[in-house]
């Protein structure tokens, strides 16, 4: 059972992925990160050392402190935190709890550079449908929550991405490495590439590589995320706008995907001619 002002590896695994998810800092010592260079989903990586310097980036929200074993690295921190104002509970037995439960993490070695603001940079093509909301929704709550997407006329991805270090997705091309292998769509590599093979995502993947390689078949709600994708792009001409209403659509099929699969709606009790 957690102690007070901490959290189980079980209840995290709950928020994470979720809107409400606190921002999670791993403060592990650079020799334990390099002996396991994985992060939990949606974790960032903060020195334990100088939390008195950057502790106020983190105003006004709760923060969840990680390091390897759930002590004294963790629980200085997030004391520290809370001497700022700022809510903070640690996870309880640390990243090793939460590998030994068997819950995902993410290869830091498939994480992009980030930018001195410590913000992966995504590039991709205007008008976005289905992947091109998707992809940033998964980095967005399983990746890097302050995840930039830059948004561009199909022709200028590559020169954007080079001279704006941005990581191109979802765009044809031999060398990049985010986007369609054979049948997959680039959702479905990236969450195989960021060991994010939780069954709710699996299931996420199958629709959303549905409704965007034409395959409807693949899953009775691809039909159905197509016409949202579909009726999304036509009500916001902004490509952004579109992305941060976008979101919302995604977390609820997640909500779905993993929690209510077998829920059915049975209201009217008598089907009509009955």
């Amino acid at each position: 059972m957690s102690s007070f002002n901490t959290i189980s590896a079980e209840k995290l695994a709950r928020l994470v992925g979720t809107p409400k998810c606190p921002v999670l800092i791993d403060v592990r010592t650079d020799e334990d990160f390099e002996s396991h260079p994985r992060l939990i989903p949606g974790s960032i990586r903060r020195p334990f050392g100088t939390v008195s310097d950057w502790a106020h980036e983190f105003t006004g929200g709760s923060v969840i402190v990680i390091c390897q074993k759930g002590l004294k690295l963790s629980h200085g921190v997030a004391a520290w935190l809370r001497h700022a104002g700022i809510p903070a509970d640690t996870l309880d037995g640390g990243t090793l709890a939460w590998a030994q439960a068997g819950l995902p993490m993410v290869p830091v070695a498939r994480i992009p550079p980030r930018d001195p603001r410590q913000r992966t940079i995504w590039v991709t093509r205007s008008r976005p449908k289905i992947d091109r909301i998707a992809c940033p929704w998964l980095i967005r709550r399983f990746v890097d929550p302050s995840a930039v997407f830059l948004f561009v006329p199909t022709s200028e991805v590559p020169a954007v991405a080079d001279r704006f270090g941005a990581t191109p997705f979802d765009i044809e091309g031999a060398d990049v490495f985010w986007s369609h292998r054979g049948e997959l769509c680039t959702f479905d590599v990236m969450v195989e590439e960021f060991g994010l093979g939780i069954e709710a995502l699996k299931r996420l993947a199958t629709i959303v590589r549905g409704a965007d390689t034409a395959r409807l078949d693949l899953a009775p709600e691809a039909p159905g995320l197509l016409a949202v994708s579909l009726g999304l792009s036509r009500m916001y001409p902004d490509d952004l706008a579109q992305l941060e209403a976008g979101l919302p659509l995604y977390d609820a099929f997640y909500r779905w995907c993993r929690d209510a699969t077998d829920e059915t709606h049975n209201w009217p009790s008598k089907k009509p001619g009955a």
